[in-house]
């Protein structure tokens, strides 16, 4: 059987000795070659050698000394403060690794930063409580489609049906959209409680920028123009819109009273029912040609785990996802 031929890694061949680097950020971290050398226990000679080596590699002085201490150069700061980093990394790493217990399965649950934020945070203790075996990483991205090498997620919450090969699709909810804003926004300005004075009011708008796992996008020109009010014949008087790419950020203003926003009920429709946002108007728009999906991988070390999150999920999802709150 003929060997596959592997072209020489430029980068592992750049990379100076781990041993080196790491005799370097004992000495500095000390600030003196016997501490690091008590500290690693080897002589103080190996590390004089092993930094004179790295010295070399570098072709620049890493250290001065003062008494008898050293300090580091200018290129020496700048060496420490990323060897540092990466040690720090492999070494949490390894210990993540080494002391994972066998009886618990880490599940990886991908969704959008308003997801997260918005809905996940107001329920995910439930779930940890009653299911206390099973430990999970939450990775958030607006592109669903384009993964980190080596981020497989065990479950995908979107508005893609297709995340890619091995999922089993779960619809969740269709998106309906509504005007919120807090009581005393609404109490101060009672006037929003008409199309009308919605559309003069202090408007907080979600733009899509940067946000390319959108599937499509609604904001207040879209909203109001399926209620058959015109953005553009605003007041001139009218406060100028706000625009914003980040809803978690939209959210938060419209929680200490700073405008109107459009709530996706999904996100906001938990707060409605507790009295920290109202709906100043009726009127609502439901996108009945899309979809929120959930797609779990269900044929792998973590189907029973994945089933659970799924079910979860699934059941959180009440009549008021369909209808909204207060419909």
């Amino acid at each position: 059987m003929s060997q596959k031929h592997v072209d020489p890694d430029t980068l592992l061949l750049k990379m100076p000795s781990l041993r080196a680097v790491r005799a370097f950020v004992a000495a500095a971290k000390y600030e003196s070659f016997t501490r690091a050398a008590e500290a690693l226990c080897v002589s103080q000679a190996a590390i004089s050698r092993q930094i004179r080596e790295l010295e070399e590699y570098l072709n620049a002085p890493l250290f001065v000394r003062v008494g008898r201490t050293v300090e580091l150069t200018c290129a020496g700061s700048v060496f420490f403060d990323a060897s540092q980093i990466s040690f720090v990394n492999i070494a949490q790493a390894a210990e993540r690794i080494r002391n994972a217990p066998c009886d618990k399965r880490v599940l990886t649950i991908s969704c959008s930063p308003a997801f997260s934020a918005l809905w996940l945070s107001n329920h995910i203790q439930e779930f940890r409580i009653k299911h206390p075996d099973i430990e999970l990483n939450l990775i958030t991205t607006q592109n669903f489609h384009a993964r980190e090498p080596g981020v497989e997620p065990d479950i995908v919450i979107s508005k893609f049906v297709n995340v890619g090969e091995g999922y089993k699709v779960h619809p969740l909810c269709h998106d309906i959209i509504y005007p919120v804003c807090s009581p005393e926004y609404l109490r101060r300005n009672p006037d929003i409680e008409s199309l009308k004075g919605l559309q003069n009011s202090e408007l907080l708008d979600l733009s899509p920028y940067g946000r390319s796992g959108v599937a499509e996008h609604v904001d207040w020109s879209v909203w109001l123009a399926f209620q058959n009010v015109n953005l553009d014949e605003r007041d001139s008087t009218s406060a100028p819109i706000f625009h914003a790419n980040d809803y978690n950020l939209i959210i938060n203003m419209v929680l200490s009273g700073q405008g109107v926003a459009l709530g996706w009920n999904q996100l906001v429709g938990h707060m409605v029912e507790n009295g920290r946002l109202v709906r100043p108007v009726r009127e609502k728009l439901t996108l009945h040609n899309s979809l929120h999906y959930l797609a779990s991988r269900e044929n792998n070390d973590n189907e029973d785990a994945c089933c659970r999150v799924r079910d979860w999920v699934m059941s959180k999802f009440s009549w008021w996802s369909v209808q909204g709150p207060n419909a």
